[in-house]
């Protein structure tokens, strides 16, 4: 490592090895695609986001782009559809970063300022993820993920959890048979090139309601404004055509998942929305009784973006979480 500055899942039978229960879960995650210490001078992680350089690792024959924000227990977040360096809220990033978190935040491969092959593939990005922890020396890392990525961060759980102590799930959406499938709304408007106020406000808050449409335009110019330049954004047609234009039921076909999450001793934490137009939270409230470690939050008046909407909030949930749960 040199550091410069889905259809059918695939089954997995109980007398399986760890090796092939990992790629029976990599050809599930293929399937969702098609259906859906550190390093020394890493550890000089800015104290806020408006100052985060952006570094690389290169492993495997492809440069990481990523950046590290404050200083404690490392939490590894994985972005969402469409989602680069600098489109994260930095307000939710620095108060992460004030309840004691070193942020770590990435471009997927071929996407943004990371090189290699770009893909929606969720096999290929638990790849990046877990490329990048192994890169920096993580261990015992907490781990995030924002819609697609909560999908990713659910599949490292399944197949690299001894080394993650939480998992935060940030409005996605569960393995299986969906009660609430998404709305035409959010492919729509994902499809929409370049990044606007109205797009934003409509696949992120709740448009109904004058103070989420408020709390858009804050977010929207929090991140517009921020200094460091962003990674190049993703273009629109090539990632709608990863997806598909229109709702999927289920999105996340992997039953090995979805059994894992009924068994695993790490602590779960989901903060979602009332009005999620792509990954409606009642799809969570669905397995109620199922999930042992699960809590699930949910924010009034708001959409796909609920931490940064409420950002303070959702840092300040995520922290007492993390501080008061632990394996089994």
């Amino acid at each position: 490592m040199n550091e410069t500055t889905p259809q059918d899942a695939t089954s997995i039978p109980a007398e399986a090895g760890l090796a092939t229960r990992r790629q029976a879960l990599l050809a599930g995650a293929a399937a969702t695609a098609a259906a859906l210490a550190l390093p020394a001078d890493a550890q000089a992680a800015e104290a806020f986001s408006a100052s985060a350089a952006t570094r690389f690792v290169e492993v495997n024959g492809r440069k990481l782009a990523y950046r590290s924000v404050g200083r404690g227990k490392p939490l590894v977040l994985f972005h969402r559809f469409r989602g680069v360096l600098g489109l994260w809220d930095p307000a939710f990033i620095d108060a992460l970063a004030a309840e004691g978190f070193q942020v770590i935040t990435f471009d997927y491969s071929g996407l943004g300022l990371s090189t290699g092959e770009p893909s929606y593939n969720p096999a290929a990005m638990v790849k990046d993820a877990k490329d990048l922890i192994d890169a920096l020396g993580l261990k015992d890392v907490a781990i995030g993920g924002w819609s697609i990525g909560g999908i990713v961060a659910q599949i490292y759980l399944a197949m690299f959890g001894a080394n993650v102590s939480h998992v935060v799930l940030l409005a996605t959406t569960p393995p299986g048979k969906l009660v609430k499938p998404a709305e035409q709304l959010f492919y729509d408007a994902a499809a929409v090139p370049g990044i606007g106020l109205d797009n934003f406000t409509t696949i992120f808050f709740e448009p109904a309601d004058e103070g989420s449409r408020s709390a858009s335009k804050r977010s929207f110019d929090r991140i517009m404004g921020q200094k460091v330049p962003r990674s190049p954004d993703v273009p629109a047609d090539w990632a709608i055509a990863q997806i598909g234009n229109a709702p999927r039921n289920p999105v996340f076909p992997v039953e090995e998942v979805l059994q894992m999450l009924k068994m695993t001793n790490v602590p779960i934490l989901h903060l979602g929305a009332d009005h999620d137009i792509i990954f409606p939270v009642e799809n969570w409230y669905a397995l109620n009784g199922q999930l042992p470690t699960m809590r699930l939050v949910t924010f009034p008046k708001t959409g796909h973006g609920p931490h940064h909407q409420y950002p303070e909030e959702a840092a300040k949930h995520i922290a007492a979480f993390v501080s008061t749960t632990r394996k089994a």
